[in-house]
Order: C-alpha cells, then structure tokens, then sequence
C-alpha cells in the first residue's frame, strides 16, 4: 500500500516500496502525455495538470512526492505555483523551462525549485532526475532521523546538519535541500577546491560532466543567499568554500 507521510523538517517523504506520486504540471498536452507515459514506465503513480490553480489544487488534493513544473502556464505561471505548493507543504520541484534564460533559472530556485531542465529535453534524462531528486528526499530524511552531532561554524557561517538549517550572522538562510547539500559538500573540506564533476557525483549522483551547468546555477543561488564572497570561483576547475584563516 502506497504510504505518503511529512517528516520532521517538514518534507514529503515515502514509505520504502511504496509507489512514489509525480504530477506532472504542462500545457502542452504532447508533452505532459510523454512524460506522464515514460514516468509510468518507470514504476510512479501520475497526475498531471495543465494550469496554475489545478495545479495548486491537486497538490493539496494528491500530496504528491515531486513535482515536474512548467513555467509558463494559463492562470499563472509555475513560479507562483510553486510559491503556493511550497507554501501548504514542502516537495521537491524539478523545473521546466522553454527558454534557456539563466534568470528564470535563477528565480524559480530562488522559489524553492530543486532542479530546472530546459527544453527540449530527453526523456531518458528528465526520468533520471526525478530519481535523483527523490533519492536525495529519502537520504536527507534518513539523515534528520540519524543526525550528526554538533553544529559546523565556519566563521559566521552556521550549518546545522541534525536540522538541515544553515545561518549567516545568527539570521536563518531558507536553503533547497539540494543547495544544503551542495554547502555541505564544500564545507566538507574548507578551501578546498571541488571541480564541478565532483559536485555533480557527490550532490546530484550523476557519473558523466553533462549537467556542469547545473552546478553553475546552484552555486549561483547558494551565492545569493549566503553571500557571494563565500564561494569562491577557479575558473576551468571548480569552486570552494571560502572561510576565515584560522
């Protein structure tokens, strides 16, 4: 039996085996077909929505455990659903773009999406992602309930792993559970240099080099909310985490 419960840090999480529930949220009725096909495919539970307000309405209906977003939408756009979704109950949101525009990116991370694809994409990748992103749900969930001990300070950088809460100056910074990840990763080894496949393997689980741009556009909006001068930038290498000499 399929069993969908909220965690203690407030995110979607599901039971072990049970069938995971995609919507799919599209105008485009070709498209949303192919992804709602190939997702059944792949063993997940699909409903799909082909506007803003049904969008918001069968996400409080369906409590779904991801949601794939189109930006552009009748009603209103896929940055004000996700505004609202995220509003009623934490989910994972893989973005979808028509326009390989870096600040729509921008914006709809900023609004709580975990990942963005621009169009046209490959199946076969968008399934990818979805597993990736659900994965990270299920470890980040697992970690809340097994935590480490003791909060990393990094100068007024503050990163609490049992409560996945991050603070710059003592003030909460609301991160996307892949940029706590991403920070957590870089803050591993303090001015190290990480190069952007290492990211990917180590945040996104992905093997080969063809998302580095994914990690360009969350370092960006990790920038943005911790302070760009914390993450330093090696040009044709990677980034580290900048922190006080000691």
């Amino acid at each position: 039996m399929e069993q969908t419960h909220t965690s203690h840090n407030g995110t979607a999480t599901t039971t072990p085996g049970a069938q995971r529930r995609v919507l799919v949220v599209e105008d485009d009725a070709t498209i949303v077909d192919a992804i709602a096909a190939r997702l059944r495919a792949e063993g997940f539970l699909v409903q799909t929505a082909g506007d803003g307000p049904a969008a918001v309405d069968t996400a409080e209906a369906w409590q779904p455990d991801l949601l794939i977003l189109d930006i552009m939408l009748p009603g209103f756009d896929g940055l004000e659903v996700c505004r609202r979704v995220q509003a009623q109950r934490p989910v994972p949101v893989l973005m979808l773009t028509a326009r390989d525009d870096e600040t729509d990116m921008l914006v709809g991370l900023g609004v709580g999406a975990d990942d963005y694809m621009t169009k046209p994409f490959s199946m076969r990748e968008l399934a990818a992602r979805v597993h990736v992103l659900l994965r990270r749900v299920e470890r980040a969930a697992l970690a809340a309930s097994t935590p480490r001990s003791g909060i990393l300070r990094l100068g007024e950088l503050e990163i609490d792993h049992a409560q996945r809460r991050v603070r710059v100056k003592s003030e909460d910074v609301h991160l996307t559970p892949t940029e706590f990840d991403l920070l957590v990763c870089l803050a591993n080894t303090p001015r190290a240099v990480l190069s952007r496949e290492q990211l990917l393997a180590e945040v996104w689980d992905w093997a080969d080099a063809s998302g580095t741009r994914t990690v360009d556009s969350h370092i960006k909006a990790l920038r943005r909310k911790i302070g760009a001068e914390r993450i330093r930038t090696v040009h044709g290498v990677g980034y580290a985490l900048e922190t006080p000499t000691p």
